[in-house]
């Protein structure tokens, strides 16, 4: 399993108003920075989750007509990378009559309802947000972990900032339902103590 998260440092200003002159300035530092960062997506890095290791310069300059001061800070950050044909394991969050939402760390993929098992599914019950498959009658949905794999990464600009979508399928060997992953090795070994050795 493939997952990148990863430690990134960045230099950058903080502003510091008037009113939180009297407050150590390494909590005004990492306030701001946590407020600025985590959360916010961009293209080339990913999602940033946290702000580590905050190191901020005393000495701070002005800008005329402004009464704040401002700080150069030099921090770590984590960051999550999705990538394509990535294996990650997540918890189905919530569903819909066409799929489920997955939470994959920092953030939510989706599998749609055809990407769900290696049949048809051919019920969704909306009441316990569960789909179930025609041959086995397996069963999936909300509160079930499963793992899967990412079949593709997208950035959408909007007025508030980019935004990520993952898509992501369950169809393939050893993915799915962590259940029905468990029984799948369960039969493999047991079938290999049943084949006779050459």
């Amino acid at each position: 399993m493939i997952v990148l998260w990863r430690i990134i440092t960045i230099e950058d200003y903080i502003r510091v108003p008037p009113s939180r002159f009297d407050e150590p300035i390494e909590k005004v530092a990492y306030e701001q920075l946590r407020s600025t960062y985590e959360g916010k997506i961009e293209r080339d890095v990913g999602i940033y989750v946290a702000i580590l290791d905050v190191k901020v310069s005393r000495r701070g300059f002005i800008i005329f007509g402004d009464g704040a001061t401002y700080h150069k800070v030099k921090f770590k950050a984590l960051v999550y990378t999705p990538l394509s044909n990535e294996v990650v394991e997540g918890e189905i969050v919530g569903t819909t009559d066409f799929g489920a939402f997955v939470r994959i760390g920092a953030i939510t993929g989706f599998i749609h309802k055809t990407q769900l098992m290696d049949e048809n599914v051919v019920l969704y019950d909306k009441q316990s947000q569960t789909f179930i498959g025609e041959r086995s009658r397996k069963k999936v949905g909300k509160g079930d972990t499963v793992r899967a794999r990412i079949v593709s990464v997208s950035y959408v600009t909007r007025p508030t900032g980019e935004d990520i979508r993952v898509s992501m399928t369950t169809r393939q060997a050893f993915l799915g339902k962590i259940e029905w992953i468990e029984e799948e090795l369960a039969a493999l070994k047991k079938k290999l103590k049943t084949t006779p050795s050459r």
